[in-house]
């Protein structure tokens, strides 16, 4: 199929116009016209780019694109080689961040909350970025040492975590990623318990003084499955030949 049509439809999806982030959401760069493959993945790493040209993919879809607050915007070194990959093989890179984080369906938050069996109450807004945050409630309450497990059962990764003042917890906040700045936020909202991706020392401190549980499950580890999702629906909408590619990342 074309790429315009197929890039009109993630816009239309995923409405990047309605957030702020730090890097562009869409296409990132261009290659061919006419797509057949497609390549999921978290992070456009040239490992990943390098498993796309294997698999002569067309176009590669990720949550995490190639442009990262706070890094350098000149394009040499890891950056040249990374774009040198793509354009050698003509293959478009399509990025989604905060859109993909905030989707009601199939986005990083919604689908951790499927996969950890999570009851999701509400969603709201974060630094103005729309249903960047959700609460909702285990089906039962957990010791936070059993949700640790639970954690590291599911996801594959071992989290940092504190138990907190509760013997056990069940209404919980979370924002996948790099999301430990708003543990303030969700502890305002009186849940028992906050879980993101990465953790941070003043993130510990602040939940050991608190009372608050904190479990930090990895940055990659909780955002695995909005991509999946998405290229999913994009198998079944347009008939694409869509693969998920993981690349491990320990944090």
């Amino acid at each position: 199929m074309d790429i315009q049509p197929l890039l009109s439809h993630l816009d239309q999806e995923l409405k990047p116009g309605l957030f702020k982030d730090y890097g562009p959401n869409g296409l990132q760069v261009e290659g061919k016209k006419e797509i057949h493959k497609v390549v999921t993945g978290v992070t456009a790493n040239l490992s990943l780019i390098q498993k796309a040209i294997e698999k002569k993919a067309d176009l590669i879809l990720v949550h995490h694109g190639i442009f990262w607050k706070h890094r350098a915007s000149t394009i040499q070194g890891v950056q040249y080689q990374r774009i040198k990959s793509l354009m050698s093989f003509d293959i478009n890179l399509v990025a989604y961040h905060l859109p993909l984080d905030a989707h009601p369906h199939m986005g990083n938050n919604a689908q951790l909350a499927k996969l950890l069996g999570l009851k999701i109450e509400k969603s709201f807004d974060l630094d103005g970025q729309p249903g960047l945050g959700m609460v909702g409630r285990l089906s039962k309450p957990k010791a936070s040492d059993e949700f640790a497990s639970f954690l590291e059962k599911t996801l594959g990764h071992t989290p940092l975590y504190t138990k907190g003042n509760l013997e056990t917890i069940q209404t919980i906040g979370w924002c996948t990623g790099g999301a430990e700045s708003y543990l303030e936020t969700f502890q305002a909202l009186g849940v028992d318990a906050y879980l993101t991706g990465e953790y941070s020392l003043a993130a510990i401190e602040y939940a050991k003084e608190s009372g608050i549980a904190f479990f930090a499950a990895g940055h990659h580890a909780t955002e695995r499955y909005g991509i999946q999702a998405l290229g999913e629906h994009l198998k079944k909408k347009f008939d694409l030949d869509v693969e998920y590619i993981d690349i491990p990342n320990p944090a």
